[in-house]
Parts: structure tokens; C-alpha cells; sequence
């Protein structure tokens, strides 16, 4: 005699359960379907999300609550909406993808340096990005890049802030064990510059830097390979006619306070900072050397995202969704307020403004106006791997024969950045290898070596 199954139905709707009436009416009583009543349920769900996003905006206007109650009561809440909608893309937030595998992982630590670069991913955190994924996230601000590099060799943050040759030179054990990272994102493109000491401001000509000392952040960095590459453009030896010395972005000003430095290609604010501490001026963007290129990434080890997809795919809708918002200009001003705070940068509010809005004093007498100074395109184009990975190979730090797009492939997650961005109706431009030029000479990613070989100054030659 062959046995009925078991009826997964709840009980109060098990039409074989002789001690029950057969209701058809919901199970919480209501006269309406089990359909009808998880669709309600779904949609309060999706209306608590969103308020939750807009009451994390508001958190981030007014961090005062009567100053924000008094703007409530003065404007009422629909103008105040309304308002916040004019500045802020609050529905392209709400439809953000729902992409909805159920999260390995909720509570997560994220490292951060405390500079502009990392905006995106600081971001997401006042604005409430990360928890209308679904995530608890724990932005811990960390003191220096090999601090960053280390905790994540020893699993303590789950994913990070990273200097975008940083991800390479560990998959490759260049400075450290050899451990597979991905570079999930470009965290911001410019947003450097050099900076020297006052006593400097008739020694504009690099070629006068003869026995300089400068400071990066660290060695597997674009400021590295930036001020090697500018200097050796000028005819310096940067490992022989200039000192170059890793220090954390934010002792460099206290540095070039002292007189232990003579100038620096850092992060910013710091630049700017020595702008408005009055001890130094910018002698030139990076984005005169190289518009558009890399410089911090967003990324985790290759190990995580295999243990946790969903988890990273939330990640990439909340860092992506921030990105899109930093890179509009009219929003400059407000993400300046939301990230200056202790917490975050710790800084001046007008010194995180003027490098964001791209207004600002240069030290030497002017306001400039450059609206790009600092960008956040997201893109990890695989051609800026290979053009940072034959700058370790011309400063010496690979040796060897390099598999440049294998390596450039594994680490730079070019097809997921744009599977996601697309998924979020983000613009997604083609290709994997675009070329670029850097101070005049173009970079073609087809042919590294012979490009490593062109230069007349490098370990090299």
C-alpha cells in the first residue's frame, strides 16, 4: 500500500488533519491568501529598508537631532523629501539590485586608510549603504599599509582599503607571503599630488632635487611608481638621486614639518592639509602626469570570495552605488561633510572640501578651479595592472619573466565589476585594454616588455 507524503503544509492548513477545521483563510487569521500575506510582508520589508536608508541620509545631514527636528518642523517632512531628493539619487538607491542569494556573512570588518581615496568605500557607511545590503559593517580606520597588508594575510578584516598594486604584489609574494587577492573595484582615479616644503618654491625644476628627500606610502604604491617615473622623466636616478622613504599618509605633514622631508607624492587631504597648515605647496597633480589613472582599489582575498559570494556581491552593490554618488560633482560637497568626522578622516571639513569640489588654494598664491583633481571611476581596467606590474619589474621589484595578462586577469575583476554595475543600470563601457598615455608617452598594453625596456632610467637599463 503505497503512503501518502508528508504534507509540508502548516497545520492549520493540512487538509488531512482530522482534529482541524480546513481554513482557507491566512494563518494569521486575516481573510486573505498565504500569497497575499507574504507579499505584504515582503512589501513592509521593502519599506522599512528605504526608510532606513533615507533616516541614515538624514543621520548624515543633521548629525544634530534638534537641528534636524527644527528643519522638520520648519519645511515639513514632504519639502524635506523632496529637498534631499534634489540632491541625493535616493530612488536609484532604493531600486538598488536585490540580488538575493542569503548572505554567508553579515558582520564584517573593512579597513580604511584615512584618505579622500577611499571615499566609496567610507562612505557607505555614515550613508547606510552596506546595511540596505544587509550587512553589518565595521569601517576600522588603520594606521598604515603594511598594518592593512598584514591583517589581511591574517584574516582579521574581511575585506579592505587597498594601493592598487598592493593586491598584485601579494598574489605574486612580492613583499610579502604569496596569498591570491582580488581587486574588486578602483576605490578613485587622481587625486594625488606633489607636495614640497616651502623653502622649496624656487626649485620648481626637478632637476634641482638632486639629494631630496621624499616619502610615499608605501613601496608597492601609484605614488611610488608616479615619482619614480616623474623624476626619472627629468633625468633623476630616483634610487640614486633622490632618497625615497615610506611613511603613513598622515604623518607626512608632521614630516615635512619637521624638515625630516622635502616634499612627498601622497594622498589627499594631506596636500592640501599642508596647504592650510601653511608649510608647503603643490608643486604638481598627478593628474598632469597621468589623468585618469589608478590609484586605490577596493578589494579582499580571493579565498573570502569564494567562501563568501553573496556576501562580496553585496559588498560590490554597496561600494558601487557609492562610487556612482562620488562621481557626481553636485554631491562633492555633502560626501566632504559625511567623511570628515573623527571617525573617519578626521579632518577639517573645508580641507576634505576643497579636494573633493576641486577648488582650492595651491600654497602659491592661487585658487584653482580642477574639477577632476579627485574622480572615483570604478573600473579595474586590466592595462592598468600591466602598466603597474612593468613598473615593479623596471624599479626591480619582480624579477624575471612576468605573465603579465594571466596575472593582470586573475587579480583585476574586470568582468564582475562590470556584471554588477550593469545590474545597478550603471554605464558600462566596453573592452578590457585600453591604452593610456603617462606624461606624454602612451602605454600599449600589448607589448610590456618592450615598454619596460624604452625607458633610459630604470634598474633595467
Amino acid at each position: 500500500m503505497s503512503k501518502l507524503p508528508t504534507t509540508t503544509t502548516t497545520a492549520r492548513h493540512d487538509p488531512y488533519d482530522a482534529d482541524r477545521p480546513l481554513m482557507l483563510r491566512c494563518s494569521c487569521g486575516q481573510n486573505h491568501s498565504p500569497q497575499e500575506h507574504h507579499a505584504a510582508l515582503a512589501a513592509q520589508a521593502e519599506e522599512m529598508a528605504n526608510n532606513h536608508l533615507e533616516a541614515s541620509l538624514m543621520k548624515a545631514l543633521f548629525p544634530v537631532d534638534s537641528v534636524r527636528r527644527n528643519f522638520l518642523k520648519a519645511v515639513g517632512a514632504n519639502t524635506a523629501r523632496a529637498a534631499i531628493a534634489s540632491v541625493l539619487p535616493l530612488g536609484a538607491l532604493q531600486a538598488m539590485a536585490q540580488d538575493k542569494g542569503p548572505l554567508e556573512k553579515t558582520n564584517l570588518k573593512i579597513g580604511f586608510i584615512p584618505i579622500t581615496c577611499a571615499t566609496p568605500l567610507i562612505m557607505a557607511h555614515p550613508l547606510g549603504f552596506y546595511q540596505k545590503q544587509g550587512l553589518n559593517v565595521d569601517v576600522v580606520k588603520t594606521a598604515g599599509w603594511a598594518l592593512i597588508r598584514d591583517k589581511m594575510l591574517n584574516k582579521e578584516y574581511d575585506a579592505t582599503h587597498f594601493l592598487s598594486p598592493m593586491p598584485l604584489a601579494i598574489s605574486m609574494g612580492a613583499g610579502s607571503n604569496q596569498v591570491p587577492m582580488n581587486v574588486a573595484t578602483i576605490q578613485n582615479t587622481n587625486g594625488q599630488a606633489i607636495t614640497l616644503a616651502n623653502k622649496h618654491k624656487d626649485k620648481r625644476d626637478p632637476k634641482m632635487w638632486k639629494g631630496f628627500k621624499f616619502a610615499v606610502p608605501f613601496e608597492y604604491s601609484m605614488h611610488n611608481f608616479l615619482l619614480r617615473y616623474y623624476v626619472a622623466e627629468h633625468g633623476l636616478n630616483p634610487d640614486t638621486d633622490i632618497q625615497i622613504r615610506v611613511v603613513p599618509p598622515p604623518e607626512m605633514v608632521a614630516n615635512l614639518r619637521a624638515g625630516n622631508i622635502d616634499g612627498y607624492l601622497g594622498p589627499d587631504p594631506f596636500n592640501q592639509r599642508a596647504v592650510y597648515e601653511e608649510i608647503g605647496f603643490l608643486h604638481v597633480l598627478t593628474k598632469d602626469l597621468w589623468n585618469g589613472h589608478p590609484c586605490c582599489a577596493f578589494g579582499t582575498s580571493t579565498e573570502f570570495i569564494q567562501k563568501n559570494p553573496n556576501t562580496f556581491a553585496a559588498l560590490y552593490r554597496a561600494v558601487l552605488t557609492a562610487a556612482a554618488m562620488a562621481r557626481d560633482p553636485k554631491n562633492r560637497e555633502l560626501i566632504a561633510k559625511v567623511i570628515s568626522p573623527t571617525q573617519y578622516l578626521n579632518q577639517p571639513e573645508t580641507v576634505v572640501a576643497q579636494v573633493l569640489t576641486g577648488k582650492f588654494a595651491d600654497g602659491l598664491g592661487n585658487i584653482r578651479t580642477v574639477p577632476d583633481r579627485a574622480d572615483f571611476d570604478p573600473m579595474p581596467w586590466q592595462s592598468m595592472a600591466v602598466w603597474m606590474l612593468t613598473q615593479m619589474k623596471r624599479w626591480g621589484y619582480v624579477k624575471g619573466d612576468i605573465n603579465y595578462k594571466q596575472i593582470a586577469e586573475k587579480v583585476f575583476l574586470l568582468t564582475d565589476a562590470k556584471k554588477h554595475m550593469k545590474e545597478l543600470d550603471q554605464k558600462v563601457p566596453d573592452g578590457a585594454y585600453p591604452k593610456f598615455t603617462i606624461m606624454g608617452k602612451v602605454f600599449d598594453p600589448a607589448r610590456p616588455d618592450d615598454y619596460v625596456k624604452s625607458f633610459a632610467i630604470s634598474k633595467q637599463a
